[in-house]
């Protein structure tokens, strides 16, 4: 073995790494980046002709197989074992052949089973650890050093020593408003395992098959069978598949059915459960033991008490809450009665529950919870060591997703390229890093663990949250090093291969484009959906109108076709800041196509990324439009007061073509988004499998994907727009100015929310 050179880099725990971490300085990407790296001098070539010595780890381990498909995927390498190697890579189970340094969890024997070591000389790469877990992401590791250079994979002398800062670092997968096909639900829990996540919580609502609750079950649902198919895969790959379940808000996949209305704390809302009928326990003990029996193995609940507004206030014949929580002193002890209730339910069959202990509970509140219970979030000085005092573990909250449109703000749109200032974005990335490295919950929480969220409250693909979740993963396990723009580099070469170029350049585009997707319109009231029933501050009295995005039409020329219009000047600056997105959106469109042939993995994720840059362009495309078409009125008016009556006509049915071409545009974009999303996905229908889906919406959150029963979701402002009536009128004036000089009247029908991609050519212009 070649001497180990003087030691340049040490970096431990809670350290901010002031510039590029040592492996990145020489080639390398680690994710996420190991707690202690000693490197040598010299880089050596690992081939084919390296011998695999197992060292009593059985060849069926998960970690063997993850070493040799991962070889093979990434590099076309399987390791032929010759007599006479020219290396020897061995693997080896040995309690304490790794150790556990500063952490903040202190389950340090926990921590211990997830520890390892790498050993890398010229010769001999030796992987040590004290259980298959550390086994495990000592290979993903060693699979994630090799660096192809010159037709040849390299590695690095020196020696890694690595444990987790935290013990679980889960994200959240929000299957509520799709489904995932069960090959591509496997796939993500072994690409979170790839990057050392070890829970992944699920949250189906109406896509599990509930054997106590049928009426819920919606068209397309994963069987019993399935989702503990799921569960054993990946207990495989050392990740915890967490069941995850709303209650008492955030049920109205639940309270919208007839069958369960009685159940609801409010008659006249479906968001909210009643918290002191007794049959609400019977349906969620049916519900929770139905997913139990399919989730064997895991250790897990997610009892999410998320946003449980209302608790403790109802007064009214199907619901007496509120007596109840003036016996108990609050409203915050009302749930935590209820969360009593619940949590021992599953505290008894064996699960660790993880709860929100969030708003109505106040730090007096707290004392009045079980103690054996996790809360999925910290609080701050005022909550966390009254948690801690208590016995409650907890868990540092993040989130990848939240209430974007399209695409995660990976990066921020400056205020300079926005059309409206008050909807600023928040880097995900950099404030993920910043949470989990800094929160004061690092001094005043008894922490276990970080869960990062992708939620798909706006219809999202999953594919999008991916950079987020390997990125929060890997501050859970190494808070504060990397930097997070090393971290994001470190991704995309590891998720899609080393062959692909301007990935950071991709995600900013990606994430700017969205941005000015959804601020690119404005916000009003509207009458398309049925009023709001409140918000986290209580009731509304009446229910407030819901909110739709709208962009504003032209106005309709008089029958002399005379046109007063100040559209052009009003959205001066909306028109000029899509046609400056219009050439990023062209740089972004030729970044993808020219990475897909490069992308070695996970080239899907990049189809997934053109569909939605299309719908971008397709927005902006549609805004210039619109500005032409009120250009084109301009000339009709123009013409006709010259007594032109034949251009005049001419530009009013090139403004009608526009408004063709721009439906066209729309079909032909969404049409090749749900082709393929649906590769991924099942599809979304209002009936399958002798099931239907009942489509009605929550009476308090506004989930964008539940505004449709299909994909049209992703088009449904759009469809909202009074583009047909406006295009009725207009032509309504054109024939009758037509009819006055005796021209061809046009009389064609426009349904503007009609779906089929089909062009529609319009009439040719008048002679």
């Amino acid at each position: 073995m070649k001497p180990i050179a003087v030691l340049f880099f040490l970096c431990t725990t809670h350290a901010w790494a002031a510039t590029v971490s040592a492996l990145l300085a020489r080639g390398y990407t680690v994710m996420p980046q190991p707690q202690l790296v000693r490197l040598g001098a010299s880089d050596f070539v690992f081939s084919r002709e390296w011998r695999l010595d197992l060292s009593g780890v059985a060849p069926s381990d998960a970690a063997v197989q993850v070493l040799n498909e991962e070889l093979a995927r990434r590099f076309l390498l399987i390791l032929a074992n010759p007599k006479q190697a020219s290396g020897t890579l061995r693997l080896v189970i040995d309690a304490n052949s790794a150790r556990v340094g500063e952490a903040q969890d202190r389950d340090r024997d926990i921590l211990a089973q997830q520890a390892y070591k790498i050993d890398l000389s010229g010769n001999a790469v030796t992987i040590a650890a004290n259980a298959p877990t550390g086994l495990y992401y000592g290979v993903v590791t060693f699979v994630q050093l090799l660096k192809p250079r010159d037709g040849a994979l390299m590695l690095p002398e020196g020696q890694i020593e690595d444990w987790p800062d935290l013990q679980m670092r889960q994200i959240y997968w929000d299957d509520a408003h799709h489904l995932d096909r069960l090959d591509v639900l496997k796939q993500a829990l072994r690409q979170a395992a790839f990057f050392k996540i070890n829970g992944f919580a699920i949250k189906l609502e109406g896509h599990f098959q509930y054997q106590s609750a049928p009426a819920l079950v919606e068209p397309q649902a994963l069987s019993p069978a399935q989702l503990q198919e799921l569960t054993d895969y990946g207990l495989r790959h050392h990740v915890q598949l967490i069941p995850y379940l709303d209650s008492p808000g955030h049920i109205a996949f639940i309270l919208k059915h007839p069958e369960y209305a009685r159940l609801r704390e409010y008659p006249e809302s479906n968001y909210e459960l009643c918290a002191t009928n007794p049959d609400s326990y019977k349906l969620l003990y049916g519900m929770f033991q139905d997913l139990l029996d399919a989730n064997k193995g895991s250790n897990y609940f997610y009892l999410s008490t998320d946003e449980a507004y209302y608790i403790g206030l109802a007064n009214n014949a199907q619901c007496q809450e509120a007596q109840r929580a003036k016996e108990l002193g609050s409203v915050g002890k009302m749930l935590a009665e209820f969360v009593t209730k619940t949590a021992a339910y599953l505290h008894d069959r064996g699960r660790t529950v993880v709860f929100w202990g969030e708003y109505p509970l106040k730090p007096d509140d707290i004392a009045a919870l079980p103690p054996y219970m996790v809360n999925g979030e910290v609080y701050g000085p005022q909550f966390d060591p009254v948690f801690r005092k208590h016995g409650i573990r907890e868990m540092i909250y993040t989130s990848s997703e939240g209430e974007e449109k399209l695409f995660p703000d990976y990066f921020s749109l400056p205020a300079s390229r926005r059309v409206h200032q008050d909807r600023p974005a928040s880097p995900r990335v950099f404030d993920t890093f910043q949470k989990i490295t800094f929160d004061s919950a690092r001094k005043d929480a008894d922490l276990m663990g970080m869960i990062n969220a992708g939620w798909a409250d706006m219809g999202l693909h999953p594919e999008t949250f991916w950079l987020g979740y390997a990125a929060a993963g890997a501050a859970g396990w190494h808070p504060g090093s990397p930097d997070p723009a090393e971290s994001m580099a470190a991704f995309y070469p590891l998720y899609y291969g080393n062959r692909v170029a301007g990935m950071g350049r991709v995600y900013q585009l990606m994430s700017t484009q969205a941005q000015f997707w959804s601020d690119s319109w404005d916000t009003a009231a509207t009458k398309a959906r049925k009023p709001i029933w409140g918000n986290s501050n209580g009731p509304f009295d009446p229910p407030r109108p819901a909110r739709d995005q709208l962009i504003p039409l032209p106005p309709v020329p008089a029958a002399d076709l005379s046109y007063h219009s100040e559209w052009a000047a009003q959205n001066a600056r909306r028109l000029q800041l899509a046609a400056e997105s219009l050439p990023e959106n062209d740089e972004l469109l030729g970044l993808l196509h020219d990475n897909l042939p490069r992308a070695d993995l996970n080239p899907y994720n990049l189809e997934v990324f053109l569909s939605i840059a299309r719908l971008c362009r397709q927005n902006l495309e549609m805004l210039r439009a619109i500005g032409r078409m009120d250009g084109l009125l301009r000339s009709a008016a123009d013409a006709a007061s010259k007594n032109q009556p034949k251009p005049a006509l001419n530009s009013l049915d090139q403004a009608l073509g526009q408004a063709s071409a721009v439906r066209y545009s729309r079909n032909r974009v969404l049409a090749d988004a749900i082709e393929t999303w649906y590769r991924s996905w099942l599809p979304r229908v209002a009936e399958a499998n002798g099931r239907r889906f009942l489509h009605e919406l929550d009476d308090v959150k506004d989930h964008l994907p539940d505004r449709t029963a299909d994909m049209s979701y992703l088009v449904y402002r759009e469809l909202q727009l009074p583009f047909g009536d406006w295009v009725e009128q207009v032509r309504a004036v054109r024939n009758q100015y037509a009819q006055a000089h005796g021209l061809p009247l046009r009389n064609e029908r426009f349904d503007w929310k009609d779906l089929n991609p089909v062009y529609r050519v319009a009439e040719t212009p008048v002679e």
